[in-house]
């Protein structure tokens, strides 16, 4: 396929895992503003502006890996046919991603509006579905199982 086919894979897979750490992180943030004291405004206000930025940032990551994955899909045919039953089980992981990552923002609005309705331990568990999702989809990409 050629040496931008590689350079294409190459910074797609390094766009996901940056697009996956941000997602890794942010509830993680949330974890910490569901524990924040009802008086701790600066913390507040501080923890809501990381969350803001790294919510922004990995946006900006999600686009430009489904650009290039786009490109490896499309321009160079990665995943076409009908012996690439990976390739559909890994789109509809993406889209889950995808998912996930716009319930983030609805989350964060819920913190920047005081209208937040769930624990620390809630978003703990939250936090992990993005760890499932991630290795499920390196699975499918690796071992292509189907």
């Amino acid at each position: 396929m050629g040496t931008s086919y590689l350079w294409v894979k190459a910074f797609h897979i390094v766009f996901v895992a940056s697009w996956f750490a941000g997602l890794f992180y942010l509830p993680r943030i949330f974890v910490n503003l569901a524990m924040v004291a009802p008086d701790s405004h600066a913390e507040r206000e501080r923890l809501l502006l990381m969350a803001r930025k790294l919510y922004r940032f990995a946006n900006v990551l999600m686009v430009v890996a489904l650009v290039l994955g786009l490109v490896l899909w499309l321009g160079y045919g990665v995943g076409l046919g009908k012996e690439y039953g990976w390739m559909h089980a890994k789109l509809l992981l993406v889209v889950a991603v995808i998912g996930y990552q716009h319930l983030c923002r609805r989350l964060l609005r819920d913190f920047e509006q005081l209208a937040n309705r769930r624990s620390h331990k809630w978003y703990r568990v939250f936090n992990e579905v993005t760890v499932l999702l991630f290795i499920a989809i390196v699975v499918l990409v690796v071992v292509k199982p189907f």
